[in-house]
């Protein structure tokens, strides 16, 4: 059976009842909500849910429109960038399912909510129709107060819906492999130093390939917020190490990491590795591993 992930970010991290609404929405489909986390300082709540597609994208649009009939962009603060009340809907294939079959249902879904909602939709990543918006910070930048104005500009004209902006803002949409979101905080409160290694990390401007990277001040510290868009081109053992120096010669240290979502075990397998100086192989040796490939229980095993 197919099996498609969505991993939505909407911009509401701070209204319980908002966001428990959304996850209603999404587990009124036949799909599974593996998981959801909210940031008050982010004002970002992001969701992880699979299924079959059709499932997903009537589960994907069943929380568009609670969001979008919930969340007021012009009230609406937070230090992560955004565009619209559903910033951005990924679709990725995990089971047999290939790239471009859900590159057709990201196609079909941005249509779908250009046309319901009446909103502008910009397609992205593997579905982008222009290859300027195949990264979304190109679609994101100015955020939502430039874009208000700024849409009616040709080079900003949305892929699908009208040429201007409400109050649920515009919605990303698109299809791409695993990405991990990956956050951590530094020992100070200085986000000049957060920016700086940022700056350095990020593949735009010369740093490290496959990695996204913001520097923020988030509850009072200054935060590396990071997507690692192909943790294969650069592991997260690489950045590590990178954020570490980065850090170091600002005289500054990384304090604790933050995951946002879930993560490849193969991600956290290889990190691991490479941490304890083991050579890098197809299969990490996980007990638990080994015996769910033969047992087909995969638990943890909680020794005495």
């Amino acid at each position: 059976m197919a099996l498609l992930e969505c991993v939505p970010n909407f911009s509401e991290g701070r209204r319980t009842e908002v966001i428990e609404a959304i996850a209603a929405a999404i587990t009124a489909e036949d799909v599974c909500l593996l998981d959801y986390s909210a940031d008050p300082d982010h004002n970002r709540s992001v969701f992880t849910f699979i299924g079959a597609p059709n499932p997903v994208s009537e589960a994907m649009f069943r929380a568009a429109a609670v969001a979008i009939r919930e969340i007021d962009m012009t009230a609406h603060s937070g230090v992560h960038p955004r565009i619209g009340a559903v910033d951005v809907v990924p679709f990725v294939p995990l089971r047999d399912m290939s790239m471009s079959d859900s590159v057709e249902l990201a196609w079909d879904f941005g249509a779908r909510a250009a046309q319901a909602f009446n909103i502008p939709v910009y397609a992205y990543g593997y579905a982008a129709l222009r290859s300027d918006r195949e990264n979304l910070a190109n679609i994101r930048r100015g955020e939502y107060e430039y874009l208000r104005e700024a849409i009616t500009n040709p080079q900003k004209q949305p892929d699908w819906g009208p040429p201007h902006i409400g109050s649920a803002g515009a919605m990303m949409v698109g299809a791409r492999g695993p990405l991990i979101a990956y956050n951590v905080y530094l020992n100070t409160d200085d986000v000049k130093i957060a920016k700086a290694i940022a700056a350095a990390v990020r593949e735009v401007g010369g740093g490290l390939k496959a990695v996204r990277a913001l520097g923020l001040l988030v509850g009072g510290r200054a935060q590396v917020s990071m997507n690692i868009v192909d943790f294969r081109v650069t592991p997260l053992s690489v950045l590590m190490q990178r954020l570490e120096h980065e850090a170091s010669i600002r005289g500054a240290k990384l304090h604790e990491g933050e995951l946002i979502g879930l993560v490849p075990q193969t991600a956290l397998n290889g990190a691991g590795l490479s941490f304890l100086q083991l050579p890098e192989t197809d299969r990490a040796p996980i007990l638990e591993a080994r015996v769910g490939a033969m047992t087909g229980d995969y638990r943890e095993i909680l020794f005495q």
